[in-house]
C-alpha cells in the first residue's frame, strides 16, 4: 500500500549512452519529475556509475517529458522533523557534490519549468542549455522553507548575489531570455530541441581533454577567491597537467597540425 512519501507510477533515472557522452534522464512523470526521495537515490547511483566510466567523457542530465525538474516532492514532506530533515539533506549533498566537485563536465538540458530544487540542480551543471520556453524558478519561500541543493552557492555564483536576491526572495519567474542575459543559462534553443542541443555541445567538449577539464571543475568548484590563492591553485593543477600524457599528445598533435587523440592519462 503506498503511502505519501512513496511516488507513484514510474520514479526513475533513465540512463543513455552516446559514446563518450551519458544522458541521465530524470523520469517521474506523475510529478514533473520532482526529486522524490527514490529518484535521488536513483540518481546518487547513476551519477556514481558514471563518473566512474571511464568511457564516459560529459554527462547530460535532463527530464522526461515536457519538464526539466519541477523541485522537491511536496508529498514526501508530511511529518518531516528537523533531524529527518537534516538527513535528507546529508543525502542530498553527495549528489551535488559530485555535480559540483565531479572530474566530468555536466550539461543540464532543461525543457519547460526547472523550478525550486528543479532550479538548483541545473545551476550546480557546468553549462545549462535551455528551450526558449524554459522557465526558472526559486520558490522556497512559498513554502517557509530556503534554497537547498546548494542553491545557495550555485545561483549566485552564476547569476550574481544582487539577482540571485532579487529572483529568490520575490520568487518570481524567469524566463528563457533572461536567463540567459542573466547567466543562469549559456545557450538557448528551439522548444523540444535542447536535449539534441546539449547532446551536440556534450560531444564537442568531449574531444577536448578530459584531465584538463576535470582540472577546470576542481579550481572553479572552490568558489571566488583572492587572487594568490587562485594562482596558487593555477600553479598546482598546471604542473600536474604538465606532466600527463594528454599534454604530450596535444603538444605534438598542435605541432603537427592534427587532431590530438586524448586518453585522460
Amino acid at each position: 500500500m503506498s503511502t505519501a512519501s512513496e511516488p507513484k507510477g514510474e520514479c526513475d533515472v533513465k540512463v543513455d549512452r552516446h559514446g563518450p557522452v551519458t544522458v541521465l534522464t530524470l523520469s517521474y512523470p506523475e510529478r514533473r519529475n520532482a526529486l522524490a526521495l527514490a529518484l535521488r537515490a536513483r540518481l546518487l547511483t547513476e551519477l556514481e556509475t558514471a563518473l566512474d566510466d571511464a568511457d564516459c567523457r560529459v554527462i547530460v542530465l535532463t527530464g522526461a517529458g515536457a519538464h526539466f525538474c519541477s523541485g522537491g516532492d511536496i508529498t514526501s514532506f508530511e511529518g518531516v522533523t528537523p533531524a529527518r530533515g537534516r538527513s535528507r539533506m546529508q543525502f542530498v549533498h553527495r549528489i551535488m557534490r559530485l555535480l559540483i566537485r565531479g572530474e566530468k563536465p555536466v550539461i543540464a538540458a532543461v525543457e519547460g519549468h526547472a523550478a525550486g530544487a528543479g532550479m538548483c540542480l541545473a545551476a550546480a551543471c557546468d553549462i545549462v542549455v535551455a528551450s526558449t520556453e524554459a522557465k526558472f524558478s526559486c520558490t522556497f519561500n512559498r513554502i517557509g522553507l530556503l534554497p537547498d541543493l546548494a542553491g545557495l552557492w550555485s545561483i549566485p555564483n552564476r547569476i550574481g548575489m544582487g539577482r540571485a536576491r532579487y529572483w529568490i526572495m520575490s520568487g518570481r519567474v524567469m524566463d528563457a531570455a533572461s536567463a540567459q542575459a542573466q547567466g543562469m543559462a549559456e545557450e538557448l534553443c528551439a522548444p523540444g530541441s535542447a536535449l539534441e542541443t546539449a547532446l551536440a555541445l556534450a560531444q564537442e567538449v568531449a574531444q577536448v581533454s578530459p584531465l584538463s577539464n576535470g582540472m577546470v571543475k576542481s579550481v572553479l568548484a572552490r568558489g571566488p577567491m583572492p587572487l594568490e590563492d587562485l594562482m596558487s591553485a593555477e600553479t598546482d593543477a598546471q604542473a600536474v597537467l604538465f606532466g600527463t600524457e594528454d599534454f604530450q599528445e596535444g603538444r605534438k598533435a598542435f605541432l603537427a597540425k592534427r587532431k590530438p587523440e586524448f586518453r585522460g592519462r
